[in-house]
């Protein structure tokens, strides 16, 4: 559960914070208070809030796993982001594309002073954040754009992001990409077509089910036309669900994809930690050689076109040979 508390600096920092965010409000704008200049546009996101937003955006600050894999997808390195999920950095899959962004919130929420401090001129959140609580002082520090709601469809909240960016072109050239690749590996998965593929994280002794509904995970595998088990299939209640190790057996499917909160190596000790619990040399997968340790940071995140491209990659290679 989200935590409303925000970390509070000693007077100094204080006021440091608030001449930051007088600055910010007089030299940039966020809501309807404020008219477009001729180097602004105005969009209307999902709050239903008209923002003026630059028509250039020279230093973006992206909130949450989401927005920063689609501002990083369209050529936009932030000047700040958030620590990815159950990481202290940014999520590895994205760390070296985002090697200059400063950390400036976590999943949970966001450190109002360092962001102040970055001095951005467009802030990218959506509801997969806790950040989504402190949207009214978000936007007294810069034009800020929630991008989508919890569990929207990824390639519509990655179409607002791209809007938001003034890139929406860009956007949709790249997704026609992303399709058009996903039927050319579909035509490569012959007799492996319509497998049943599972997709687990594995943390604190046990498995819990990602990428259900609409997801990059999702919408990726039901591009190559497979199957989830009957589990993992509908929309999810919420980023991950667990399952207990009294329904082991509700996890398996012909392949296994499997991470952990973190790189591939974090994947690979889950699995060695996997294997000793009593059942698991039991799924077919197992038995089979088909369980495939993931990178969780681009699997398990709600994530954007570089995590579907390597949700796509790493489907095919083990599927297509």
């Amino acid at each position: 559960m989200f935590s409303p508390r925000v970390r509070r600096g000693g007077a100094l920092a204080a006021a440091a914070l608030s001449g930051a965010l007088v600055l910010s409000a007089c030299g940039s704008g966020s809501d309807t208070d404020r008219g477009a200049s001729p180097d602004t546009r105005t969009v209307t996101d999902v709050t239903g809030t008209s923002v003026a937003v630059p028509e250039s955006p020279r230093k973006v600050v992206t909130l949450s796993e989401p927005t920063l894999d689609a501002a990083l997808a369209l050529g936009v390195e932030p000047a700040g982001t958030a620590a990815g999920r159950g990481q202290k950095g940014v999520s590895t899959y994205l760390a070296d594309r985002a090697a200059k962004a400063e950390v400036v919130a976590t999943t949970a929420e966001p450190d109002l002073e360092k962001l102040a401090a970055l001095r951005p001129d467009l802030i990218l959140l959506d509801e997969t954040t806790g950040s989504k609580r402190f949207v009214d002082k978000l936007r007294s520090i810069a034009p800020t754009v929630v991008t989508a709601k919890l569990n929207e469809d990824w390639k519509k909240a990655f179409t607002a992001t791209a809007d938001a960016l003034n890139k929406k072109p860009q956007g949709e050239q790249l997704l026609a990409g992303l399709d058009a690749d996903a039927a050319k590996a579909k035509a490569r998965l012959g007799d492996r077509a319509g497998a049943v593929v599972s997709v687990v994280r594995w943390q604190n002794g046990a498995p819990s089910v990602v990428g259900k509904g609409n997801g990059h995970v999702g919408s990726t595998l039901s591009l190559l036309g497979l199957r989830r088990p009957e589990d993992q299939q509908g929309q999810g209640v919420g980023h991950s669900e667990p399952v207990s190790l009294e329904k082991l057996g509700t996890i398996d499917g012909d392949w296994l994809f499997f991470g952990a909160l973190g790189d591939r190596a974090a994947g690979e000790k889950a699995l060695g930690e996997a294997r000793k619990v009593p059942g698991f040399d039991a799924l077919k997968a197992e038995r089979d050689g088909h369980v495939v340790v993931v990178e969780g940071s681009a699997w398990n995140s709600a994530g954007g076109p570089i995590a579907a491209r390597t949700v796509l990659d790493d489907v095919t290679r083990a599927l297509a040979g």
